[in-house]
């Protein structure tokens, strides 16, 4: 399963339901396509499982910057697309760096706030009760959109004095 979220409020906004037998980074683009054409991607953070050509053209294709992490015997690729050569200046920033800091630098610890959110469906329930994947399917939509109310609860309202 993977978790798209509004960064500012830590909505869920869009969460495609793969069975075992699909890895999340082929459902990437998929994923992508799901946001409207005009509202903006300002960047896409993922783990290094992510870091495929299908990926970052996907990510380049819609104006965002890829936060991915290389993997750690990434060699840069041909620069013959927008994504390659975004790849191969993280690659190249992140080797300078170092990964610790190109985390911090990039804004990709920013990550755990989606972290911490699947940690929160995990907490309505360990296991999924329906033995059907469309039933499941519909039993995570219902766990996100809870925790969608509950962080519509939560979130203060802040207003200028004076």
């Amino acid at each position: 399963m993977l978790d798209s979220q509004d960064e500012s409020p830590g909505f869920s906004a869009t969460t495609p339901v793969t069975g075992s037998n699909i890895g999340d980074a082929p459902v990437l683009p998929e994923l992508l396509n799901q946001i409207p054409t005009g509202e903006e991607i300002g960047s896409v953070t993922a783990g290094d499982a992510y870091d495929t050509r299908k990926c970052h053209e996907a990510i380049a294709a819609r104006g965002g910057a890829a936060l991915i992490p290389s993997r750690k015997n990434a060699k840069p690729w041909k620069p013959t697309s927008p994504g390659a050569v975004a790849r191969n200046e993280a690659l190249r920033a992140s080797k300078y760096l170092g990964r610790a800091i190109w985390r911090r630098w990039s804004g990709y610890h920013r990550r755990s706030r989606v972290e911490a959110k699947m940690n929160c469906i995990k907490w309505l329930g360990q296991s999924l009760m329906a033995r059907d994947f469309d039933r499941q399917v519909a039993e995570l939509q219902v766990r996100i959109a809870v925790l969608n109310g509950y962080t519509a609860l939560g979130i203060p309202v802040t207003v200028a004095v004076g």
